[in-house]
């Protein structure tokens, strides 16, 4: 079915141009090239947030590792510093133990005095001559 009869000619017809037409085509690239920049900055944040993940997960990872480096340390630290094993050491060097004898004690009535020393009674008294 034709709607024009093949024998008149057409080459000689000319359109005119449509400026409606040319603005439609102008405001539907500028939708197309929105929605395509949407695209592009949602694919962006998606890859950046997996990027962020897998550092975070590191970074988890190491965290996990420090934490037990850490306890690690503190179990060495206490076991160095258990008083079985510094007496053992001590011992080594040739130290003795206390004994009862050597610790001196002060009798109840002179223990309430504090000595003051002459300076904090009267500060100008160091400097008298």
């Amino acid at each position: 079915m034709y709607r024009v009869p093949s024998k008149q000619r057409n080459a000689n017809l000319r359109r005119d141009r449509d400026a409606r037409a040319l603005s439609r085509l102008a405001l539907l690239l500028c939708c197309g090239l929105v929605l395509a920049g949407g695209f592009v900055f949602a694919a962006q944040q998606y890859f950046t947030a997996i990027q962020y993940g897998y550092k975070s997960e590191s970074l988890r990872r190491e965290r996990d590792k420090l934490l037990a480096e850490q306890q690690h340390l503190m179990l060495k630290k206490e076991q160095a510093f258990a008083p079985s094993r510094l007496e053992a050491e001590a011992r080594e060097l040739g130290l003795k133990p206390l004994l009862a004898s050597q610790v001196g004690t002060q009798k109840a009535g002179r223990s309430s005095q504090i000595p003051i020393a002459p300076a904090l009674i009267n500060p100008s008294a160091s400097f008298q001559r």
